[in-house]
């Protein structure tokens, strides 16, 4: 019996993403976008750039996704997710974010069809529109009150 782990397979890289959770008066932050399996719901979310801290990442997205600033405050929590077809594992950083701004006539990332504001149980009520169980989850997270100090990360240049 070998001591050793198994050699990772050739290739495979978990995709690193960062999410937005906003609320703003009972009400939460979400796009509606094109994907392979339609139009779905999600956080503002996306990939981390080479070079880019997540919390640089997470204000980014929600900018480019919604036209408004976002300012995260607080970790909610870490999702890996495989995607059921196996081919893309996610990696989700989510953060608390509180609103900052709003770019009016601010043109959104292609894909993104407008942002959307839900209250929980609005977005409960359609699970068959979340683009992964991450949208639901991250609320549902949220809600009960999960909050790390974004200190808990260190981003080094």
């Amino acid at each position: 019996m070998s001591v050793f782990p198994p050699e990772p397979k050739m290739g495979w890289n978990p995709h690193v993403t960062v999410a937005a959770v906003v609320e703003n008066a009972g009400c939460f932050l979400l796009v509606e976008e094109e994907t392979i399996d339609g139009v779905r719901l999600n956080q503002p979310a996306g990939h981390l750039d080479e070079g880019e801290s997540l919390l640089a990442a997470c204000s980014r997205e929600a900018l480019e996704e919604t036209a408004h600033r976002v300012v995260p405050r607080a970790l909610v929590g870490v999702y890996q997710w495989p995607r059921p077809d196996g081919e893309i594992t996610y990696v989700r950083f989510a953060f608390a974010a509180d609103l900052a701004g709003f770019e009016e006539g601010r043109v959104l990332d292609k894909g993104i069809l407008r942002a959307v504001w839900m209250t929980r149980d609005e977005l409960a009520a359609c699970p068959e529109r979340h683009r992964s169980p991450l949208v639901l989850r991250c609320i549902d997270d949220y809600l009960a009150g999960r909050r790390y100090p974004l200190d808990l990360i260190r981003h080094y240049d």
